[in-house]
């Protein structure tokens, strides 16, 4: 579980809540189903345009990783990389397929493979790179759905606006009602804004660092292979890895 993810929304929609409350307004004043469906259905529909459906029926589930992610221990696994290198060190190469079954993560295990079976340094590297740029171009998908979505939303909320101030003012025979219909009209606007910053664009961002994170892992995980197939020296290996962390996890081992 992200917590600072659970944290910011669950503040995001206190602080809003809280602001009503603590207003004049009553609460319901701030409820119309009319205008929350133009502004989700709106923004679902011009994403509906704009990707293939399963993208769009994927995004639930990628939406959830904001929530439901753990961010790569990069000092595990250099220090996983560093032990295979001091097997294949002093046992040779062929000693790390017994290794394979325990190795955690799938660039290391599937580019260990590769060299254990005979593959070429350049042709390990060709393939484990060509992976990432699959797994790069999913995850970027991914987040294009959710900043898209962060698009529309203000813009249906606007839409949501203008058609309300429209019915309003077809209608100037109650000067009363005037008050309440233009309340009513910005509260689409509202709710565009609402969805848009509190949820799609911080939710897009969010998945962009975690992309970024695990692209991370995944160069480590490529350089460390190809190390280990090249004879590199296990302590060699560790001081370009590490290179990788911030300053002070290099120091903290």
């Amino acid at each position: 579980m992200d917590i600072a993810s659970l944290v910011g929304v669950i503040l995001a929609l206190g602080l809003i809540l809280g602001s009503i409350a603590l207003g004049s307004a009553p609460f319901s004043a701030f409820i119309d189903l009319p205008s929350f469906l133009v502004v989700i259905g709106g923004a679902v529909a011009a994403a509906l345009i704009c990707f293939p459906m399963k993208n769009m029926v994927g995004s639930p589930m990628v939406a959830m990783k904001v929530f439901l992610n753990k961010a790569p221990d990069l000092q595990s696994l250099i220090k996983q990389i560093v032990e295979l290198a001091e097997t294949a060190r002093r046992d040779g190469l062929l000693a790390l397929e017994s290794k394979i079954a325990d190795v955690d993560h799938p660039l290391v295990k599937s580019g260990l493979q590769m060299a254990v079976d005979g593959s070429t340094p350049e042709g390990v590297e060709e393939v484990l790179r060509t992976e990432v740029s699959a797994i790069a171009i999913r995850h970027k998908d991914g987040k294009a759905v959710m900043d898209q979505l962060g698009r529309f939303a203000p813009a249906y909320g606007m839409i949501g606006t203008l058609m309300g101030l429209i019915m309003m003012l077809s209608n100037m025979s109650d000067p009363s009602s005037i008050g309440a219909g233009m309340a009513v009209a910005l509260i689409t606007t509202l709710y565009g804004a609402i969805v848009a910053n509190v949820f799609f664009s911080p939710f897009a961002e969010k998945l962009g660092l975690i992309s970024r994170q695990e692209m991370v892992s995944m160069e480590i995980a490529i350089r460390g292979v190809l190390a280990i197939q090249s004879g590199e020296s296990p302590r060699a290996i560790e001081q370009k890895l590490r290179t990788y962390l911030p300053p002070k996890q290099r120091d903290s081992e």
